[in-house]
């Protein structure tokens, strides 16, 4: 992996929200907001909000409107960014030896950019060199490759180019079809699934760190 440009995502990598979005799913989203069935989180998770409801509407059924269900999320979204979430161990010295070792940074979010300012806000991550949405984008979202072949366009390379961490099964699969190498983030949120569709898998931010500059 010799790669000059990292693109992060942030759910579930960067901050530990997973776990808020999967509680708020069991809630509300699943228990309220669909007609029937009974859905695994992976199905959605990583995807833009907009595009999950699109997919529980046509698997599942919907009792609410896309508005609403688009309300309800941004509502959560406050208290899930604001408040909640913590930052992944380390990130802030990741950040500042990853740009001394020359690299450029990014987050590739599919969340929407208010969200991804609070993160960075709240833990002081710029500078950045891009951050980038599912919103900015005029394609489908996670788990299609658009948004890191968008990213990579973005720094004028190709995305063999890139290396992409992702936690979620519909993040890997978009980073690993968009042609980048793509790193598994572990956590516990996915602690149980398989991610062996990405190049490599790192249990931690020590081992993040590790694969990203090359320390043993």
């Amino acid at each position: 992996m010799d790669a000059n440009v990292v693109l992060f995502d942030m759910d579930g990598v960067l901050v530990d929200s997973e776990q808020y979005w999967h509680a708020f799913e069991d809630e509300w989203v699943f228990a309220d907001a669909i007609e029937s069935g009974d859905p695994d989180h992976e199905e959605i998770t990583g995807m833009n909000f907009r595009e999950i409801y699109d997919y529980l509407d046509a698997e599942y059924g919907t009792t609410v409107t896309k508005d609403e269900f688009v309300a309800a999320y941004h509502e959560n979204s406050e208290s899930v960014y604001g408040e909640h979430v913590v930052l992944m161990d380390g990130a802030e010295e990741l950040f500042s030896d990853l740009r001394a070792a020359g690299k450029k940074l990014a987050i590739v979010s599919s969340a929407p950019q208010d969200w991804i300012s609070t993160v960075r806000e709240r833990f002081d991550l710029d500078p950045l060199d891009l951050v980038l949405s599912a919103d900015d984008i005029d394609k489908p979202g996670k788990p299609e490759p658009h948004i890191y072949e968008h990213a990579a366009a973005e720094f004028g390379v190709a995305p063999e180019d890139c290396v992409v961490i992702e936690d979620s099964l519909n993040g890997i699969k978009a980073a690993v079809r968009s042609g980048a190498y793509t790193i598994a983030y572990r956590g516990g949120q996915n602690a149980d699934l398989d991610l062996s569709r990405a190049d490599e898998i790192v249990n931690g931010p020590e081992e993040l760190r590790a694969a990203l500059l090359g320390e043993e």
